[in-house]
């Protein structure tokens, strides 16, 4: 971004909160960003999975992607509950980000829609509206020394971002919860905060 950006965020939609899903590694190596870097926007830090990755590579090959994301949604619930705690208190817009902006940011967003009601074949589209840049997205992270290595190690189903994917997802996590609020209130966000999400993100009738 070009410091004429961040005054549209900041100025025009009134971006008042950056989350970063990103682990320690890649924040050290890649940095905040503009917003956050200007202290234009409060900055929380709250990575879906930390750490070295390399030793889960390997089950990773024989999985598929929406598995990925399902085990990710397992594993990260605190990281998660905490995600969306600091999402419901912004006293103004947020941003949610990762790297490439559809994997760890892709399950944020079926959750937070998912608590909303939005109709699955909406929040299906909305992910797999990813696919349409993923070419890009791709460049600009193997442009980065520090996320080539990563990508090249990754299997190849994670450079896509298909509607079945998606939709395998929201299954398993309705027949494990029974619907994505159910996932909400089991990994402990408080009904003060669904409430809060529900009342800033819905339209009235």
């Amino acid at each position: 971004m070009t410091p004429g950006d961040v005054d549209v965020l900041v100025q025009q939609l009134g971006v008042r909160r950056v989350v970063d899903l990103r682990s320690s590694h890649e924040l050290a190596i890649e940095g905040r960003g503009l917003l956050a870097q200007q202290d234009r926007a409060a900055f929380h830090h709250l990575p879906l999975f930390d750490g070295d990755t390399a030793a889960g590579r390997a089950q990773a090959d024989t999985l598929t992607l929406a598995d990925r994301y399902f085990l990710m949604a397992e594993y990260a619930k605190e990281p998660i509950a905490q995600v969306l705690a600091a999402l419901a208190e912004s006293e103004g817009a947020a941003v949610f980000h990762c790297a490439a902006g559809k994997d760890r940011t892709g399950v944020i967003s079926a959750v937070i829609l998912g608590i909303l009601g939005v109709r699955d074949e909406v929040i299906i589209a909305d992910y797999a509206a990813s696919e349409e840049n993923i070419d890009a997205i791709a460049d600009r992270l193997l442009a980065s020394a520090g996320y080539k290595e990563m990508l090249e190690a990754l299997p190849a189903d994670t450079l896509h971002a298909a509607p079945e994917t998606m939709v395998a997802l929201l299954d398993q996590v309705r027949g494990r919860y029974g619907s994505m609020r159910g996932y909400a209130e089991e990994i402990g966000v408080s009904s003060v905060h669904l409430d809060r999400l529900q009342a800033e993100l819905l339209e009235s009738a």
